[in-house]
This record gives structure tokens, sequence and C-alpha cells, in this order.
């Protein structure tokens, strides 16, 4: 199968050429690639015309979101919709990738596939307007919603814990954010067996179970081997650009019923620790 990766030099892309290796890859990114610009999308399809598309390009930095949201509707929101257009024109399924801050964070029992948006920041706007864009325009779809996405390569959580345990001995992280944390390598994996059933939809895929962030930083330092203090604090204490969603646990009811379900996010973080 011919496959296009768009993001392919982020934390996601890497991990989906690795899992799609013996299949034919095209993987782009920025800066020659820009998805907002339609002609370059619609050349990028026409040279290549791919057997399927997987959009894992996309602006994550949520707090630079929130100061400048008119970027992130450009990337999150503009790029899908010239992707999913391209795509009906080719008859080409996509796979767009999305983020558990579709959702509020206020709902105690987390979320299903097939609740509503709730945004509240951005970033979170801007992923859901790329959602309905793609599910508006093109049948051949799958939507695929993570959370707290982690790799070797890239900025993420785990990188600025374990930097800042060494560098001071301490860290303070909040108690009061909780979601699931997601190993890139299994969330692929996951996608890769997605896209060979056909079943078109949404889909929540993110390693088992979920904690708060001062849990998954015990979890870093004790698996990593580093003695540093991890005082908890409150959201309230931490100020930043944007708001993420307290509560934002998502559930796999749509992957399940498929046979894909992601390993326990304890298990997963303990085999990526010793690969590190």
């Amino acid at each position: 199968m011919n496959i296009l990766i768009t993001g392919a030099s982020g934390q996601l892309g890497l991990a989906l050429r690795k899992e799609l290796h013996e299949h034919e890859i095209i993987g782009v990114d920025l800066p020659d690639h820009d998805i907002s610009d339609k002609n370059v999308v619609d050349e990028l399809m026409a040279e290549h015309k791919p057997d399927l598309l997987i959009n894992s390009a996309a602006y994550t930095n949520v707090d630079g979101c929130a100061k400048d949201p008119e970027l992130a509707y450009k990337a999150n929101a503009l790029g899908p919709q010239n992707l999913a257009l391209a795509c009906l024109q080719n008859g080409t399924p996509m796979v767009q990738v999305s983020t558990n801050e579709v959702y509020a964070g206020n709902n105690p029992a987390g979320y299903e596939e097939w609740m509503p948006y709730s945004p509240i920041n951005p970033y979170g706007k801007s992923k859901a307007a790329g959602e309905f864009n793609v599910r508006s325009i093109l049948p051949q779809h799958y939507i695929v919603r993570t959370a707290w996405l982690y790799a070797s390569t890239g900025r993420n959580f785990i990188h600025a814990i374990m930097n800042r345990a060494k560098d001071t001995g301490k860290v303070s992280v909040v108690t009061d954010e909780i979601g699931n944390p997601t190993w890139a390598k299994d969330l692929a994996a996951a996608i890769s067996q997605l896209v060979e059933t056909g079943r078109y939809g949404t889909y929540h895929f993110v390693n088992s179970g979920s904690c708060s962030r001062w849990e998954f930083a015990n979890e870093i330092l004790k698996l990593a081997g580093i003695e540093a203090e991890n005082a908890p604090i409150l959201s309230s204490a931490f100020k930043r650009a944007s708001t993420p969603p307290p509560y934002g646990v998502l559930h796999n009811i749509n992957g399940a019923q498929a046979g894909i379900v992601l390993r326990p996010w304890q298990e997963a973080l303990a085999e990526f620790i010793s690969e590190m």
C-alpha cells in the first residue's frame, strides 16, 4: 500500500513510518510541505496518488495556540480541510489524528467517542474544527483521538520532567489534571491495525488507564531511577497561556469492538524508559 504521512518528522509521524515500514511510505512535513496551502496539498496528491493518507501534522503547542489562535486554526483546521477535499477528489481514505482537548474535561466519567465537542482552549477548538471538516467532507475517514503523547524524539512531558529533576533535584507537578499517557509507538501500532479493518469512524486510542500529571511524573522518576522531590501543586498555581481539560480521560469503546486495545500506560512507560 502507498501511504502518504503528513507531519512525518513529528513524534507520531516517525513512529508511523517505523510501524508501517512494510508499505511504501511518502513522508512530508514543514517547511517544504505546508498542508494549509491547498495548492501544495493538491500537488502532493497528484504526484503520489496514495492509497491512504495519515495526517499527523498539527500545531500542538497548546500555549502557542492560545497566543496565536489564527495560526492554530490555519494548521489544525484548514490543513485537514485541504487534505480531506483532496482525498475526496482522489478516492483516498484518510486518518485524521486528534486530541482529548476537543473536550472540556468536566465530565468525571470521562469521554467516549460519540460525545459532542466542548473545547475550552484555542488548541482544542482548532482540533475540533479539523475533525468537523474531515467528517463533513470525506465519508472514508478515521478520526483518531489520543492524549498525552510521548516518544523518544521531540518535546514532551517525560523529557521535561527528567531534565528538570536532573538539573534541580526537584519538580512541581499538578495533581488536578488527569489523562491517559500514550506512547507514540503503541498509537502507531493501533492506527496500523485500524486501517486494515476498513471500519471508518471515530476512535479513542490511548494507553489503558489514567493518572494525574503528578502520578505520571512519580512513575517516570521511579522507572528512570532519578531521586528528586516531586511537589504536588494545583493547576491554579501554575500560570500558563492555555487552560488544559482538568479531566480529559478518553475511553476506547469503538476500537475495542474491533479488537484494538492498547496496553496499560504503566507497562508502555516501563518499556519506553528501558529503551531510553
